[in-house]
């Protein structure tokens, strides 16, 4: 399979000659072949996304009992388990593997919400297991809410 980048620009031009100086151009279609690459490089980028940063915003806004500590955990397991899973099943590494090998049948441009699941479940065990965010933290939580 041969995979091939091929980027097209045209320029419209949409002024008329009666119109004066202005003129509306636009920019149009960039054009990649095959289409599926620029898909699953969006989920792959998305997944990452999903299994390092989003619990940790998400918690860090609705609940004062998330920590630093938590938070940075969940995030090193998330982004981990998402960056070995991609390249193990994408990239061949770590001895590579087919469809047949995926954990639970999940490709790895889907593995991302796995990976957020496991990181949101070490946030909350790490919080729940080290102190507490101190007052201040704890009312700016609360008040981050506020509209």
């Amino acid at each position: 399979m041969s995979y091939s980048l091929s980027i097209i620009f045209c320029i419209i031009d949409l002024s008329s000659s009666s119109s004066d100086c202005c003129s509306d151009r636009i920019l149009c279609c960039s054009f990649i072949n095959p289409p599926g690459f620029v898909a699953a490089t969006v989920a792959l980028a998305f997944g990452l996304a999903a299994s390092s940063f989003f619990p940790a915003i998400l918690l860090g806004i609705f609940s004062k009992r998330i920590n630093k500590e938590g938070a940075i955990s969940g995030m090193l397991v998330g982004v981990t388990l998402m960056l070995f899973y991609m390249l193990k099943f994408k990239f061949g590494w770590f001895g590579g593997g087919n469809k047949a090998d995926w954990w639970f049948g999940i490709s790895p441009e889907g593995f991302g919400t796995v990976a957020m699941v496991f990181n949101f479940i070490v946030t909350l065990l790490v919080s729940a297991k080290t102190p507490a965010p101190s007052k201040d933290i704890q009312e700016l939580v609360v008040n981050i809410r506020k509209p």
